[in-house]
Formats: structure tokens, C-alpha cells, sequence
């Protein structure tokens, strides 16, 4: 059950006589963040704040953590999920929760139901310059379709081939949102915001060779890109991008909704 439906069941029982304030004062207590053990304290208010859920950082927690995480998040969410979970730790999370499934390309893992239907209006398009962009690039959309958003995947168009993007306008005219990630010298986000009509955000990667500093080179060109409309994540922030993507998805919904 969610957040605004568990407040709204406890405001109900307590105006019905069926909880008591202070057993209702209790369940409160826990309802904007509940401790666990002495490590991490969940934000329950946070999909009411902002719109989308706390996520698990899974990268620098041990095991008996992220399990604890994970089953402290579940009764209070519909999908609970954690970036960055290697191959070798999913195994040991799955021993202690059955349920979870895991993405690995993406390094997520995700307690959710069997299908999640997008709930949002509009297309996010997601391009990589390449193959080695993958990680961060779907880190981004499973991270997106977990949430409720639609996603286009549009792989390996780097502008070492351009023609490959050119042959992929369609991808860029029928996007609301495009992520565009990138190492190497970071180029493709450029090319793309010159021939987009919608907000591009530009992800570099860690890849390249020595120069490219693990992925420095691309942020820097990205930043310093001469093609209007641009937002910069930092370095393989595939979580952040999808995030933002989504925010101006939901905020362009509400006005709309509003109009």
C-alpha cells in the first residue's frame, strides 16, 4: 500500500473510533522515515514530496544491509529498488529475498510487481554513442520503467558514424525528453540538441582512452557545448538523468492537467 493511501486508512480509523491517538500517534512516528538497526533511516514521505521514491544505493553496503533495506522499503512501496548491485552480490540478496529480480546491465535490482505499465504520458529516448555506454544508458531506463515512464532505447550512434543517428531522425522527432551518454570526447549530445525540439540531457561516461580522464574529457565537452538546451549529469549518473527526465515529464503533466 502506498504512502498516501496508508495516512489516509489511519486518519480514517482514528475518526471511526477503530485506532486509538496514541497507537495512531505510533504508526506516525515511523510514517516520514523509519530507522533500521543504527545504519539508515527510510524515507517513507519522499514519492509525496518529490514524486518518485527513495532509492538503495547498493554500491559500499553490505549484504545484511541492502537485505534489511530492502524488506524495511517493500510493505511501504510498490517497487523497491537498488542501483549499482554487481553480479556477484545479486545471489546473495536473492537467497534472502526470492522476489527480487535483477537487471544486469543496468546493475539494478528491484522488488516490483510481474508487469509495470507506464503511468506517465509522453517518450523519453534514450541514445548512446556506444556499445560501452550500455552500463549507464540502462541504468537510466530501467530505472525510468520502473517508475512508470515510457522508454525509446536508440544504441550505438555515435558520431564516429553519423549517419547512424541520421538514419534514426524519427527516434529524435518523436521524443518529449531525450538522454544522450557519451564518453570518449563526449560529442554526440551536441549534434543531438542541434536537431532536437525538446530538453536534452547529456550523461558522460567513464569510457575512453587515457585522455579522456575516466570520462572528464566528455563532461567537459558537454558543459562547453555551443548547442542550446543542454543539462549535464556527472560521470555515469545514469540514476540522475532518469530522474530528471521524469521530472519534467511529471511536471509538464501537471500543467497541462492544470491548463
Amino acid at each position: 500500500m502506498t504512502q498516501p493511501a496508508v495516512l489516509r486508512d489511519l486518519l480514517t480509523a482514528v475518526a471511526q473510533g477503530q485506532v486509538s491517538p496514541d497507537t495512531a500517534f505510533d504508526k506516525l512516528k515511523h510514517l516520514n522515515y523509519q530507522p533500521v538497526d543504527d545504519f539508515a533511516k527510510i524515507d517513507h514521505h519522499r514519492t509525496l514530496r518529490t514524486g518518485f521514491p527513495e532509492v538503495i544505493w547498493g554500491q559500499d553496503k553490505t549484504i545484511d544491509q541492502l537485505i534489511k533495506i530492502f524488506r524495511a522499503m517493500e510493505p511501504e512501496n510498490p517497487v523497491v529498488m537498488a542501483t549499482r548491485i554487481t553480479p556477484e552480490v545479486y545471489p546473495q540478496l536473492r537467497d534472502s529475498l526470492p522476489n527480487l529480480r535483477y537487471y544486469e546491465r543496468a546493475r539494478i535490482c528491484a522488488l516490483q510487481p510481474e508487469t509495470i505499465a507506464a503511468v506517465y504520458p509522453g517518450n523519453i529516448a534514450i541514445l548512446t554513442a556506444g556499445t560501452a555506454d550500455l552500463p549507464t544508458a540502462a541504468e537510466a531506463a530501467v530505472t525510468l520503467e520502473l517508475s512508470g515512464f515510457q522508454v525509446t532505447r536508440l544504441w550505438d550512434v555515435g558520431v564516429a558514424g553519423i549517419h547512424r543517428l541520421l538514419n534514426n531522425r524519427q527516434v529524435i522527432d518523436q521524443a518529449d525528453v531525450l538522454i544522450v551518454v557519451a564518453g570518449m570526447e563526449g560529442a554526440l549530445p551536441s549534434v543531438v540538441a542541434g536537431l532536437a525540439n525538446c530538453p536534452v540531457i547529456a550523461v558522460p561516461t567513464s569510457v575512453g582512452y587515457g585522455a579522456s580522464f575516466g570520462g572528464v574529457s566528455a563532461l567537459l565537452t558537454m558543459l562547453n557545448s555551443c548547442a542550446a538546451g543542454i543539462g549535464v549529469m556527472n560521470i555515469d549518473n545514469g540514476f540522475g538523468a532518469a530522474v530528471l527526465a521524469g521530472q519534467i515529464i511529471r511536471t509538464a503533466t501537471k500543467i497541462g492537467q492544470s491548463a
